[in-house]
């Protein structure tokens, strides 16, 4: 499985490009391979991200902006679905990957388990 972040290298919005710099830090931090698909410098890319982006997903005016993530073709999120599982200890089950034993969100699923 590969994680596919979506963004923009020429993004002009600083907030866009600080997201997914933190995006591709965490995924680096942690081992998690991704590969990253500019929209910006491919259309194909930005035409693939924009018709797989769920509706429920998109904003009510535009195309959604970047960064977009997904698991092969699974859409996982934006970067504020993803802040929030990173937030809650839940990256990996956002990312539909295993977590790692000895990482905190692994700990968590075995006390879940055992209650």
């Amino acid at each position: 499985m590969v994680i596919k972040v979506y963004i923009a290298t020429s993004s002009g919005s600083t907030s866009i490009k600080k997201q997914q710099q933190d995006v591709m830090g965490f995924l680096s931090a942690n081992k998690i391979e991704f590969e990253e698909c500019d929209i910006a410098a491919n259309e194909d890319n930005r035409k693939w991200m924009r018709e797989n982006v769920p509706e429920e997903a998109r904003p009510a005016a535009g195309n959604p902006l970047p960064p977009q993530i997904f698991n092969q073709d699974r859409y996982c999120g934006n970067y504020e679905a993803f802040f929030d599982a990173r937030e809650d200890n839940i990256v990996y089950a956002f990312l539909g990957l295993t977590a790692p034993p000895g990482s905190k969100e692994a700990e968590a699923l075995a006390k879940r388990e055992q209650q």
